[in-house]
């Protein structure tokens, strides 16, 4: 294969690495950011709706749970479904199923008669939420360059909460009022069925991964793609460094060999596997438990919808707000510092929040929650789609975040008796539990900021392939992993030694 400059090198991961970013990566960034817009949207509807649709469909404490839960549900399946079908049929294709569903299916939520039928078109757009996260986490890991990696994928995903607060004043313009004789929260639902087929609409014009298609073997489209992405950068002035200029990697030249997904059980990988699944059990329980409980927390109160609603407006500011303080700081401190201490920030700020009577301290807290909660939000995305090499990391990612679908839709159903038992104090005293032990998880992850995605994920690819190969047969003897240098061959280590300081 040739790069674009005419200097051999077989790896499309090195040629993607070496380059700047450009106007290229960032309107695809920006792409990823519009349909996270709709998938945000969504996901926050419910709880913002939750006290409109009790009143209106004349819901108990189950039936309410249902419908939160419904959505996140299908989730569960569309992640396990649609993550492995990304890292089988591309990126791209994935991306056309999960918007198509979701659409069409929000569609039917605007015009669900009964119960019954919202849940169960909540539950298929569900299918398509669950396979956006993965497929965009995948695609941006897959295109950016290391040193920018954090900073972008963080940019795009302020663009995508810019949602939480559109949602939240929507519901104070709508959820009282019935447009062309229409109910509010009807409209809310149709919005979002509008804006996911523009969406559609615009990611036609998208690439499929260049390291996906290098993974399959299809390397005259992934040669073809990069080298897209190499005259954009030439076009802005970057010059190619010749192959014997250029530092050496601990994967260039490697050939590119799958990994059964199997490998994500096993020595090395499993380890990770184990951390991120913790993370996405828990993470859950406060960022969607904070949206889904808000309303219903500020009712037991006794504020009424109205002052319910402008408190959480203001509350869900923090969602953008905490997304564009991670851009800030993403590249500048290790990722899994950064997310242990937000969640951390998430304890504390939702305990405060629980107990507060006072709307300076409603606002306040539930402001400084959402902030630390998109910090959370956005290392975690970044994190997890720099732990699993190409081949299986969309499958990977989905399956781990299904557990955080199956989390999300599983709290309602603890949360909400807890508060109608309890109070918000002990439903927050529950999640801030859920927090701390999510944060004492991460610290044993591995070091990412920085790196490439080969040289985080593919260390002692041997024994990740062919599991009692000897450590380090495939790359050099010295080079350095974010885990320390890979030993020599035959070295007494099979192992990737994980050092997680």
């Amino acid at each position: 294969m040739r790069s674009f400059s005419g200097a051999t090198d077989p790896s499309v991961a090195a040629r993607l690495d070496r380059m700047p970013i450009t106007k290229l990566h960032k309107r695809f960034a920006g792409v990823m950011a519009l349909g996270n817009f709709f998938e945000i949207y969504e996901l926050f509807l419910a709880g913002v709706l939750a006290t409109t649709l009790k009143t209106t469909f004349d819901l108990a404490g189950f039936e309410l749970s249902l419908v939160l839960a419904s959505a996140f549900v299908g989730a569960f399946v569309g992640a396990v479904v649609i993550g492995r079908l990304a890292d089988r049929v591309g990126r791209r294709t994935a991306y056309m199923v999960t918007l198509t569903l979701y659409s069409a299916a929000t569609l039917g939520c605007a015009l669900s008669p009964d119960l019954w039928t919202l849940v169960i078109f909540r539950f298929v757009a569900g299918v398509g939420l669950g396979g956006e996260l993965p497929v965009t986490d995948s695609f941006l890991g897959d295109i950016l360059p290391p040193a920018r990696r954090g900073y972008y994928v963080a940019w795009a995903f302020t663009g995508a909460y810019l949602a939480v607060p559109a949602v939240g004043f929507l519901g104070l313009v709508l959820v009282d009022g019935a447009p062309l004789g229409v109910a509010g929260w009807r409209w809310m639902f149709a919005i979002g069925s509008l804006g996911a087929l523009l969406t559609f609409l615009v990611r036609r014009g998208l690439p499929e991964s260049p390291r996906w298609l290098e993974s399959v073997g299809r390397m005259a489209e992934a040669d073809a793609v990069t080298s897209r992405f190499e005259k954009a950068a030439e076009a802005e002035g970057w010059t190619p460094p010749a192959i014997s200029d250029e530092p050496e990697r601990p994967d260039a030249g490697a050939p590119v060999e799958p990994v059964p997904v199997r490998a994500i059980f096993r020595r090395p990988l499993v380890r990770r596997t184990v951390i991120m699944a913790i993370l996405w059990i828990l993470a859950p329980i406060g960022f969607y438990g904070f949206g889904n409980l808000a309303t219903l927390v500020l009712a037991d109160k006794g504020f009424d919808l109205n002052t319910s609603l402008t408190y959480l407006t203001f509350s869900f500011i923090g969602y953008p707000l905490g997304s564009y303080l991670s851009v800030l700081i993403m590249e500048r401190a290790e990722r899994k510092w950064i997310l242990s201490a937000s969640l951390v920030g998430m304890a504390v700020f939702g305990l405060i929040y629980g107990s507060a009577r006072s709307a300076a301290v409603i606002i306040a807290s539930g402001f400084c929650f959402t902030v630390v909660a998109n910090v959370m939000s956005n290392s975690g995305h970044i994190y997890q789609l720099e732990q699993f090499p190409t081949s299986v990391r969309t499958t990977a990612t989905g399956w781990l975040y299904s557990l955080s679908r199956l989390s999300t839709a599983a709290a309602p159903f603890c949360l909400v008796p807890l508060l109608d038992a309890y109070g918000a104090a002990v439903a927050f005293a529950v999640v801030a539990v859920a927090m701390l032990l999510a944060a004492v998880a991460v610290v044993f992850g591995v070091r990412t900021t920085g790196l490439g995605l080969e040289a985080i994920s593919g260390p002692d690819r041997a024994a990740i392939v062919r599991p009692g190969g000897p450590a380090g047969s495939t790359s050099p003897a010295g080079s350095t992993s974010p885990v320390g240098p890979t030993p020599p061959v035959g070295s007494a280590s099979p192992v990737i030694p994980e050092n997680t300081h």
